[in-house]
């Protein structure tokens, strides 16, 4: 167990780190003012017309960092600050949710199968880690087999929890691909705002990529106590 709290709470540290320089990224960035003076929401609903999407709606959230593209009610949404300021953090970001948009209206395949096992991780994902201790604890206990299956039905749905994480990052950084292309064919923005929104969703993305990995190192360290307990 010391090894599995070593891992986690380095993987902590390392997804701390990132979110840190995310949030700095985003304040220097909502410093660079848009030439053309749109704000997030504008920039959002623009990109939307651009696309021929005319079902999606633009609203605004509560909280920072909250924005969203919700496919069931068809909304993309904007935390506070995004929809109503207007500079190249606030760009990006509104475009990067347009763009899971325009992933629902095209039926982008890595979206589909990501909306496909909301249902399942939402289930799985709480309990999954619970299953694989109270497995263990019960085969330690009791010597019997019924702990190990115990195990192995949590190993599942922590490996279904682990790969929604990785099927969201080509969700994500697509999103951004047609974010910025955008911004640039639609000349929204001007070679500095484009930089800056290039560089802010990249540290967004990476948000993705440390929350995959950590799950990842989870699932194998929680693997090999189950398999190793078989030895």
């Amino acid at each position: 167990m010391i090894g599995y709290y070593i891992l986690i709470g380095a993987i902590a540290l390392v997804s701390w780190l990132v979110s840190n320089k995310l949030k700095k990224k985003f304040e220097f960035y909502s410093k660079v003012q848009l030439r053309n003076g749109m704000s997030g929401a504008e920039i959002a609903q623009r990109m939307l017309e651009d696309h021929g999407i005319y079902d999606v709606k633009v609203i605004s959230t509560p909280g920072r960092l909250t924005d969203h593209y919700n496919p069931t009610d068809k909304t993309v949404n904007l935390s506070e600050a995004v929809y109503n300021q207007r500079n190249a953090a606030a760009a990006a970001v509104a475009a990067h949710e347009v763009g899971h948009a325009v992933q629902h209206a095209t039926a982008y395949e890595w979206l589909t199968m990501r909306s496909k096992l909301v249902p399942v991780v939402n289930v799985s994902s709480g309990m999954s880690q619970w299953l694989v201790i109270g497995g263990l604890i019960l085969g330690a206990a009791s010597g019997s087999a019924i702990g190990f299956y115990v195990a192995v039905a949590g190993l599942v749905m922590m490996a279904l929890a682990t790969t929604f994480s990785f099927i969201t990052l080509p969700v994500e950084y697509d999103a951004s691909n047609r974010a910025l292309a955008w911004l640039k064919k639609a000349n929204m923005v001007g070679q500095q705002e484009y930089e800056g929104a290039q560089d802010a969703l990249k540290w967004a993305a990476r948000t993705y990529l440390v929350a995959a990995i950590g799950a990842l190192a989870s699932l194998l360290y929680w693997a090999l106590q189950v398999f190793g307990s078989r030895d």
